[in-house]
């Protein structure tokens, strides 16, 4: 694919007037695919503010972009207009603290985290990890906090924690969320497998039905956000909804993180996306409206058109 002229004009504006661009599927506040989820979430715990480009909205960027760095896949980090490369290369940086380096960052606290295993827990372990001479214990917490174990080479990056003569080796991220995680061995009517305790883990985002919302609504005690675009809201709108643009977003950041905040969109998808957003960034009183605006025309107000 041969890259045309406005295309690539396009694309060197948006490296001109930005230091940082992330070129992904869909948004950080909703990413569209694991790999952009992932580079938006360990970049925005170093810069807060980065110009984030969804190629799912411009085709031509979508494809001229990988043309235009000779980078076949999306995400594509940019830092002062010279491509740093994609998830695995950022996921990497990110570890050994270069790319903290690269965008002027303090560098990251490598300090192991405490954690316990329990007895019961940490034989089970060693039991899985027979014959299997050679594979390092890897934990990994994500984004979204969910937790996993896993056997395979230690790459010499990890960080290192101990409990129970069991040693496990995590990534910068991992290591930074699993201060005072509890590791124990559960037999329950789900089947036998490891209970992960973190305390760090900010609350879950709660579902919060239409007839709650109006309760909430009527008593001025939440901040309604609508994570439709435009063209969406011009069909059906909640007069106390508010979009969620740039400014709102910055309005969001500066906010005490106890403030209670709704999240809706067409039917309660799009909206989890934007809520799991915020709950990760430290806010603890979270909520998805179940249904969205399709449930508020049909059970609150039907004057309110369904689309």
């Amino acid at each position: 694919m041969s890259l045309s002229t406005e295309t690539r004009e396009k694309i060197e504006s948006l490296l001109q007037d930005n230091r940082v661009v992330l070129f992904m599927k869909g948004t950080p506040q909703q990413p569209q695919c694991g790999f952009s989820a992932k580079t938006a979430g360990l970049l925005s715990t170093i810069v807060p503010d980065y110009a984030a480009v969804n190629v799912l909205a411009d085709q031509d960027i979508r494809e001229g972009i990988k043309v235009f760095g000779n980078w076949p896949t999306i995400p594509q980090l940019y830092i002062e207009k010279e491509l740093v490369g994609g998830c695995d290369i950022v996921t990497q940086m990110y570890n050994s603290g270069e790319l903290h380096d690269m965008l002027g960052a303090e560098k990251p606290d490598r300090t192991p985290p405490q954690i316990t295993i329990t007895d019961t827990a940490a034989e089970n372990i060693r039991e899985a990890s027979r014959g299997h001479d050679g594979l390092a214990l890897h934990f990994s917490i994500d984004g979204n906090w969910q937790s996993q174990f896993n056997l395979a080479p230690e790459e010499g990056h990890e960080i290192a924690a101990e409990s129970n003569g069991i040693r496990v080796l995590m990534d910068l991220g991992t290591a930074q969320r699993a201060q005072g995680a509890v590791i124990d061995w559960v037999d329950s009517l789900q089947g036998q497998g490891l209970s992960i305790e973190l305390p760090e883990a900010p609350p879950a985002v709660k579902p919060l039905s239409v007839q709650e919302l109006k309760a909430l609504l009527d008593q001025d005690q939440v901040l309604l956000v609508d994570v439709r675009n435009a063209e969406e809201r011009g069909k059906a709108e909640i007069d106390a909804a508010e979009p969620l643009t740039r400014e709102l977003m910055a309005r969001i950041d500066a906010l005490d993180k106890t403030t209670p905040i709704a999240f809706i969109c067409h039917h309660g998808n799009a909206s989890q996306g934007a809520a799991e957003h915020y709950r990760r960034e430290g806010f603890t009183d979270v909520y998805n409206v179940i249904g969205g605006i399709n449930a508020w025309s049909l059970e609150i107000d039907p004057s309110v058109p369904q689309y």
